[in-house]
């Protein structure tokens, strides 16, 4: 039974995935940071274990993996976001998007390798944007952020390939999550019409494509996007 740790899994995407993961009879870890009724209704649903940690926190990060023990699968999924221009963004704001959705993929991604060098195999999957990918206006941070997400997932895959270690990239488009709760209905309808598919996505259309990736064993350094052609 394969052991996978999935960060930011008391809501959205990564509720999504702890639920595929655990249907699979994978053995999951999910790390969540201060909604404890959430984590506690996905770990009742699924038989997942919910533990609670800020993965921009090395000290907590190597608590919570000394706890889950070796580690077959990471999904870096653990990720904020802020709206606004960047000429009224405050600098603690930006420290703190890059501290979370970059540095903790570093604080997990090391927290890992030890079972992954011994093993000589393991999986990362990294959680990035369509935006790291293009940019948004007015989501320069957060862009910025899932643009290096993208970046070191390709600087991994090759230095750890060698190790037999995998290493892909989710780029999602327009999911229904809380993220997207603040846009009025004709705001989203106008975005689902951007894509082929005419459709916004669901967390589980990502969760699946995580699914693929753990277990597609020739594949490594890639960018999928999950965001039905809105971009190509």
């Amino acid at each position: 039974m394969e052991t996978v740790v999935i960060t930011g899994g008391s809501r959205g995407i990564g509720a999504a995935a702890v639920e595929r993961f655990t249907a699979q009879g994978c053995r999951v870890f999910f790390l969540y940071v201060s909604n404890h009724a959430a984590a506690r209704a996905v770990a009742e649903k699924t038989g997942a274990t919910a533990i609670c940690c800020d993965v921009s926190s090395r000290e907590q990060v190597e608590a919570a993996f000394r706890q889950i023990g070796e580690v077959d699968v990471l999904v870096c999924n653990a990720g904020i976001m802020h709206f606004g221009l960047m000429s009224q963004l405050p600098e603690d704001t930006w420290d703190r998007l890059f501290d979370v959705n970059v540095k903790g993929i570093y604080h997990c991604v090391n927290a890992a390798m030890p079972a992954f060098l011994r093993k000589q195999r393991g999986c990362v999957i990294t959680i990035s944007s369509m935006w790291g990918q293009v940019g948004a206006s007015c989501e320069a941070a957060y862009s910025a952020t899932k643009g290096a997400v993208i970046a070191l997932t390709k600087a991994l895959a090759k230095e750890l390939g060698p190790s037999g270690i995998r290493v892909n990239c989710v780029a999602p488009g327009v999911i229904l999550t809380d993220m997207c709760a603040g846009l009025e209905p004709e705001t989203l309808e106008g975005l689902a019409q951007e894509s082929p598919l005419e459709r916004n996505g669901t967390p589980m259309d990502v969760a699946q494509t995580m699914v693929y990736l753990a277990q597609a064993d020739f594949v490594t350094g890639q960018v999928i996007g999950v965001n039905g052609g809105f971009v190509m």
